[in-house]
């Protein structure tokens, strides 16, 4: 009796606005794996029509992430292969998968990253500021008193920080930053990325913020380190 060779799971990136800003190896490995595995199916059906793929998709989220990922262990046992998607950018950093990953090592089953577009990345980049080390504070609590303490303490650390939230809460975040920080505290503001509408904005907290408040754009912040 010949035992199947076991699957494996690629994290692949996907484009996090521009649909040309995919690797073509992504295309590869999203066109041979038996299965995508994504956040939601019509965020999922979307991306790859965009891309120019058939391919079956399996959702997996917050909700359904311990019982579909011992399913699809039971499907790599067999010899399937999955890639992993976020709804953009690149997977499990601030996504769901990591409960599928860590199940996946204990059983010996093989993760392999398929590199690209991050949204992080793309923001580090063009930073005006000097960045040698920065703490990422990702997701504040939605509680504006939680938020406010989760700052304090990332303000504590004496780094820069890079910050993300939903495009509706990008104001209350940076009224939050400007309190917390100080007045003239420098940030990078990066705006719907790679997008028509793309823009950086930079400079002080209060000076950024009389520009943009009241949008609900998709957006990265990073606060330039100061004292403590």
């Amino acid at each position: 009796m010949t035992l199947p060779q076991l699957g494996k799971l690629y994290i692949v990136a996907v484009p996090i606005g521009h649909p040309k800003d995919i690797t073509l190896r992504a295309l590869d490995v999203l066109r041979e794996v038996d299965a995508v595995i994504c956040e939601e199916q019509r965020q999922g059906s979307t991306l790859l029509k965009k891309l120019g793929i058939e391919n079956r998709l399996i959702c997996l989220n917050e909700h359904n992430e311990a019982t579909a990922a011992t399913e699809i262990l039971q499907e790599m046992l067999l010899g399937h292969s999955y890639a992993l998607v976020s709804d953009c950018g690149t997977p499990v950093f601030a996504d769901p998968g990591q409960h599928l990953i860590s199940l996946l090592e204990e059983s010996g089953l093989e993760t392999t990253p398929i590199p690209g577009a991050s949204s992080l990345m793309a923001a580090l980049s063009v930073c005006d500021f000097p960045l040698k080390q920065f703490v990422f504070g990702g997701f504040l609590p939605r509680d504006d008193h939680h938020r406010r303490k989760e700052l304090m303490s990332l303000r504590s650390a004496g780094k820069a920080v890079v910050l993300m939230d939903t495009p509706y809460r990008m104001t209350a975040l940076l009224q939050d930053v400007a309190k917390t920080f100080g007045p003239g505290r420098r940030i990078l503001l990066a705006c719907d990325l790679t997008l028509p509408t793309e823009h950086i904005y930079r400079g002080p907290v209060e000076q950024v913020l009389r520009q943009v408040a009241g949008q609900k754009r998709e957006f990265i912040l990073i606060v330039q380190e100061g004292s403590r």
